[in-house]
């Protein structure tokens, strides 16, 4: 008896659709790949001989730099938190993770404003102990107050990533541990750490990214990295070929990153397989050792986030009467309203990125729809050159061919913005949104599908109801890396357009540092909301996994 074969239909609207998505999102790579064929333009030889190997050093520095302070800060948190207990210990839990709502560019502003002559630490100690400075406590607008500020700023996403990997570990290893001998410090080192490889190199892929993507910090600290290097050659000398060069040699490192990271990982397993494993206990220890690792979270959670949060609510408290007026108010809609229309186009992309795997089960469409995480590791400058090219050769074609004096359709239109966000920021809703699909499975949806259903219908009446929350943790981080971006939407927004994260940049850079904490404020205030929802996906995760181990 000859069995039969399944044929797939693979080619649809859905297919086809996906493919055009995929086209999108590799656009700047694409754009950047076919100009390196052009000659360099007149001020390359330039940048070779004087500005290269000072943007090549110090992006260098930078990611070694915050490279190692991520992790000492980012590893020992999450060790802290997830094996000890001490007073408070579930609040740090999610606390440490706020650093996350501060943009690292306004980071920058508030330890500045901390610690210049007229800040408030050098006025309290003049004023209660007669303690003078000449010029501010700590001067950081050098290198090292870079990586600092970028440190506090990112090693959240360590911590993060090695808090869920050391919370899922079995207690089993450790007790086989200290049963042999072993002290706590050495079960950490040989056990723990090991095991949490994925999530530490993860983490630093992802710190790493951010860094090369940095440029409202750097900018303010007056540190030469390919990203300024970018924004130089195209504004202030006018030279688009040399900021195509640059981007490829930008868009190599984060590619370099992402190799490193997947080498590292490669095919290995480091989770525990056994299906009956137990979570970690926490250690009790004596009250000075309590005391000693609540007072360093304490410390950490204040230099990250508590001292320059109060920073700027003390400038705004001194501002906002000469800020805070109808301009303002439209430039806060403006920017909810952008964000959040992009935010909504995004997760309707992702939508149907997905439902199209879940309707033809092949391989390469999975491949395809993959393809939506590689906007998120291109740096914003980048991603900025590489639409902006295409989109001005549009614009020309149209003015010439089709209606003259047309202006500018696409280039230095909010479209471009937009496009540009979708590219950049499509993997968070895909990621977030993916995680629904695969909780709810197929059969459901082979069910409807069997009875008649076509898969408009199905997408409709059966898949969304049942990924609703995902959708919406999908479109909520979405607007919030939307309401944070700052090179992209510099380079791209049209003339006299200004979003929150760009006029506090703007404010900032023309030393109103004070009146720009008005708008830095509101962007941290709404940052802080995907901080708490991603804390709350983290303790249902962890509130199930004990559930479950109860029941066995």
């Amino acid at each position: 008896m000859e069995k039969t074969k399944k044929t797939i239909y693979w080619w649809n609207r859905w297919t086809a659709i996906s493919i055009v998505l995929m086209l999108m999102i590799l656009t700047p790579i694409l754009t950047i790949l076919i100009k390196l064929f052009d000659k360099p333009g007149e001020t390359w030889g330039h940048i070779v001989s004087h500005l290269l190997p000072v943007y090549f050093s110090n992006s260098v520095i930078l990611l070694i730099g915050v490279g190692i302070c991520t992790f000492l800060m980012g590893v020992s948190l999450a060790w802290i938190v997830s094996v000890y207990e001490f007073p408070g210990r579930k609040y740090f839990e999610w606390l440490l993770i706020l650093p996350l709502a501060f943009p690292s560019y306004m980071m920058g502003y508030s330890y500045v404003g901390l610690l210049e002559y007229t800040g408030p630490v050098s006025s309290w100690l003049r004023n209660n102990f007669d303690i003078h400075f000449v010029g501010p406590i700590i001067d950081i607008m050098n290198m090292p107050g870079v990586i600092f500020i970028l440190s506090i700023s990112l090693f959240p996403y360590v911590y993060v990533l090695c808090r869920a990997s050391f919370s899922q570990q079995s207690s089993t290893f450790r007790e086989a541990a200290v049963l042999l001998g072993s002290s706590n410090p050495r079960v950490f080192t040989k056990i723990a750490l090991p095991l949490a490889r994925p999530a530490i190199a993860g983490g630093l892929a992802l710190v790493g990214m951010e860094v090369l993507n940095d440029y409202g910090t750097i900018k303010y600290f007056g540190i030469d990295t390919f990203t300024s290097g970018i924004f130089r050659a195209w504004f202030s000398l006018g030279d688009i070929n040399t900021a195509i060069y640059l981007s490829a040699i930008l868009t190599l490192f984060v590619l370099v990153l992402i190799w490193l990271e997947n080498l590292q990982r490669g095919n290995r397993r480091w989770t525990n397989r056994s299906d009956s494993s137990r979570p970690v206990k926490k250690i009790e220890l004596s009250k000075p050792m309590r005391i000693l690792l609540m007072l360093f979270c304490s410390v950490i959670l204040s230099i990250s986030f508590l001292f320059p949060l109060g920073q700027l609510i003390l400038w705004v408290s001194e501002t906002w009467r000469f800020v805070v007026d109808a301009e303002f108010g439209i430039l806060i809609v403006r920017s909810f309203s952008l964000a959040m229309g992009s935010a909504v186009l995004i997760a309707l992309l992702a939508i149907v990125l997905l439902y199209t795997v879940r309707i033809n089960p092949l391989r390469w469409i999975r491949y395809i729809t993959k393809t939506a995480s590689i906007g998120y590791a291109i740096p914003g400058a980048v991603i900025a050159v590489g639409v902006m090219v295409p989109m001005m050769k549009l614009d020309h074609f149209l003015n010439q061919f089709l209606y003259e004096g047309a202006g500018l359709l696409f280039s230095g239109t909010i479209f471009i913005v937009i496009f540009s966000y979708i590219i950049r920021f499509l993997a968070v809703g895909y990621n977030a949104i993916d995680s629904g699909f695969q909780k709810t499975g197929v059969s459901v949806n082979e069910i409807a599908r069997s009875l008649g259903a076509s898969p408009f219908r199905t997408l409709l009446k059966i898949d969304l109801p049942l990924i609703r929350n995902s959708i919406a943790a999908g479109i909520l981080l979405a607007f919030v890396d939307i309401m944070k971006e700052l090179p992209l939407t510099l380079i791209l927004r049209p003339f006299n357009f200004n979003t929150l994260a760009t006029k506090a940049f703007d404010m900032a850079t023309n030393e109103m540092i004070a009146e720009s904490a008005n708008a830095s404020l509101v962007v941290v205030l709404t940052g802080i909301i995907p901080v708490i929802l991603l804390n709350n996906v983290i303790s249902s995760k962890k509130l199930a996994e004990k559930k479950k181990n109860e029941v066995k």
